[in-house]
This record gives C-alpha cells, structure tokens and sequence, in this order.
C-alpha cells in the first residue's frame, strides 16, 4: 500500500501564510547578504533577524489603504522590527522580493508533484509485474490487431513517467532561481553579488540576467511540463474508459461499497474517475497555454502576468497534485477481468494471427500479393461466417500445399508474442 499524503500541504505552499514567509526569506537573505559585504551594520541586522515578523490581517488591512501589497508586506515588518527596518529592501524593487519568492513557491509545490510521480510510477512498475504474462487482444484504430502482453500497458505508463520524471526534476531546477538587481534589473544600487549571496541562502541559483522580472520562459516551461504529465494522466485514463465499456469489460474502477453511478440507473458503475481525469488535463494545458503568452511583456517590466499567475501558479500545481493522488488509488486498486481479456482475445475465431500467416506464405516462395489475397480470402469469410479461422486455413487446398499441418500449429500459437517481454521489461527498468 502507497502511502497517501494530504493535498492540504500542496495548498498551503499557496496560502498567504507562506506567500509572505517567502517574501520574508527573500528579504531576510538580502540583509544578510548586504551584511556580509558591509552595507548593514550588525546590530541591525541582529535586530532585522530577532524581530522581523507579519501578520497577514494586517498587512491586508494596510494594503487597503496603499493598494501595493509588496508596500503593505514593509510597513507592516517595520511595525515589528522598528529603525533597523531602514535596511529591508535596500536598493531592491518589488519583483525582486515578489519573483524570487515565486520561485521559492515554485519549488517547494515541484518538490511535492516529483514526489507524487515517484510513488505513481512505483505503482505502475508494480502493475506491471503483475500483469508480465496476461494475454490480451491489440487494438489499434479501435479494432482488434494482434495479441500481446497486459503489463506492456502498464510498462508503456512507466517508462513514460520517467521521462516525466526527468521533465519535472528539469523544470524545479529551471525555476528554482532568484534575483536582487533592482528596478530595471542593471544592479543600479546594489552589487551582483548581493544577489549571489542571498541566492546561496536560499539555496536556489541567481538569474543571468533580468529586466525588473524573472522572465517567464522559466515559468512556462514549468507549466507546460504539468500540461505533458497530465496529457500521460489522460492518456492513462482513456485507456481505462474504453477497457471498461460494457462490451469489452476487461477493467474496472473501483467501486466502492455505498456508491452510486446514476441517479436514474441503479445498475450503472461507471469510470468516473478516469473521465474527470481527461477533463482536468484540459484545465493544465489552457494554464501551459497561458503561460506561454505571459512571456511576452512590455519593456523592462509590465503587470499583465502577474494576475494571471496568481490563479494558475496554484491551481495548477493543486491540481496536479490532486490528480497524481486519484490516479495512485485508481491504479492501485484498478479492477482486471482475466476472463473477459481472454474472451476478447479469442473474440475473432483467430483472425489475430493473419499477420503470421501471411508472413509464413511469403516465406515459401510465393509473392507477398498472393500470399496476402490467400490470407484475405479466408479471413474475410472468418469475419463474416464466425467460423474458426485455423479450420478455414486447413480447408484451403492451396494453403495446405504451402505449410505442413506443424506449421499451422506454430502459426496459431500465442507464444511468440511474449517471447521479447523480458527484454521491454528490462529495457524500462522493471
């Protein structure tokens, strides 16, 4: 059993508790770093650090007054702190407190979601095991193709949810950065390496180069990967959709004792949790989406990003969060019907080794257009009479010219379509 965790601590990352504690890292990592260059006398900055506090009513309450919430997060610590507080903000700009306090943000919620996709893909990998020698009908185009292995689902899943992985690690780094250069971003009144020091504080990296804001790219990439992994979360899910219609029923979700699937049907039991999966997915790309045109800002600096994030920064990563955390309990309790998989799998009297014995035809000298008429002609009276496909091919004179009856046995035989799931199995690291 993977352990749950509460979706509270991804949303208290975006509580005004935590947003202003950011702040007042960002503040606190800048009066360090001044003092360690000489900016900030010691008793002040021991004065800064024993008393630097807020209350979040009453920064609201001034902030009604200012209508500058970066103003009204100040006047507010300077209550607390007294003259020392002359020092907070030295030299900085608003995005300097407000943009390396995202980013804080930003990494802590990423740090949440690559831990969410770490205990995902140990279910999946779980799954997969499990399911390592099930039998199971192909699909492509909806229509059964061939047969091949049930875990090969679950393998596919992982090995995408390692490059997820891989997406998300990229995409906490991208953002994990922060920057002290002032009102256009040219280091006017303060050092660069104020901005390396108080960085190193905060343990994330110093931007290259900024205007009066981080630039959004950074963000964007964030959300986007959160956009990709969903896309996988609904790839995921309508894959459950369709294995669980009634007519094909070899999945199932979950259903609790007590539930109820329709308000007018008492039979209904229906994947609900798999289709409010491919509905949020659309929520995470419209934000990627968003994010992408807030990169795009005016000169050094405009605003229009900034209320924009202030949505989909957290309902983003709360969401995500949110739907790693269904899709854990979905899978991990994800019902398999060994008997309808098989009952689909032979559902087509044997059609599903045509590609084999068409195959084999070709080998014996014919061409492969009337190897393949050979093959058509009898899988089409397969398809339209229900009878056997194999008897169909051992009433063919021609056919039986061709192939010995061993042969029509190797050829009507599941065996080769495991033979290589080891290696997959190996080659996606379970």
């Amino acid at each position: 059993m993977i352990k749950r965790y509460s979706r509270t601590e991804m949303s208290k990352i975006w509580e005004l508790q935590n947003r202003f504690q950011c702040m007042l890292d960002v503040e606190l990592a800048a009066c360090r770093a001044m003092n360690e260059i000489g900016i900030i006398p010691d008793e002040d900055l021991q004065n800064i650090l024993e008393k630097a506090d807020f209350n979040v009513d009453r920064i609201l309450e001034i902030e009604e007054i200012t209508k500058h919430d970066v103003i009204a997060f100040l006047t507010n610590i300077a209550e607390y702190v007294g003259d020392s507080s002359r020092w907070i903000h030295y030299g900085m700009t608003s995005s300097d407190v407000l943009d390396s306090a995202t980013s804080l943000q930003l990494k802590q919620a990423g740090e949440l979601i690559l831990r969410d996709l770490e205990k995902f893909s140990e279910i999946l990998k779980i799954r997969a095991k499990e399911h390592k020698n099930t039998l199971c009908i192909g699909r492509s185009h909806g229509i059964h193709a061939e047969p091949t292995v049930f875990g090969l689902k679950y393998a596919l899943w992982f090995d995408e949810m390692q490059r997820n992985i891989e997406r998300m690690e990229a995409a906490i780094m991208i953002v994990s950065v922060g920057q002290i250069s002032g009102a256009v971003g040219n280091y006017a009144h303060l050092s660069p390496q104020i901005e390396t020091i108080a960085c190193e504080i905060m343990d994330i990296q110093p931007v290259n180069i900024s205007t009066q804001v981080i630039q959004r790219d950074r963000i964007s990439e964030f959300l986007n990967t959160l956009a990709i992994i969903g896309s996988t979360i609904e790839k995921i899910a309508l894959e459950i959709r369709h294995l669980q219609r009634t007519e094909v029923l070899e999945v199932e979700e979950n259903f609790q004792k007590g539930q109820k699937g329709s308000s007018a049907m008492p039979h209904k039991r229906n994947p609900i949790v798999s289709e409010q999966m491919c509905g949020l997915s659309r929520l995470l790309r419209a934000n990627a989406l968003t994010a992408l045109e807030n990169n795009a800002l005016w000169h050094e600096r405009d605003i229009s990003h900034s209320s924009v994030e202030r949505i989909t920064l957290p309902d983003s990563t709360i969401l995500m969060n949110y739907m790693l955390n269904k899709m854990i309990n979905l899978i991990e309790n994800l019902i398999i019907y060994p008997e309808n998989i098989k009952k689909n799998l032979d559902l087509t009297n044997g059609l599903v080794f045509s590609q084999v014995l068409l195959l084999e035809l070709t080998q014996q000298g014919i061409s492969r257009e009337e190897s393949y008429r050979l093959v058509q002609k009898n899988a089409m009276i397969c398809w339209e009479t229900k009878k056997s496909f194999k008897e169909l091919v051992l009433d063919d004179d021609r056919i039986m010219e061709l192939l010995s009856l061993e042969e029509i046995e190797e050829i009507f035989s599941y065996t080769r379509y495991k033979k290589n799931v080891d290696f997959i199995y190996k080659r996606v690291g379970i």
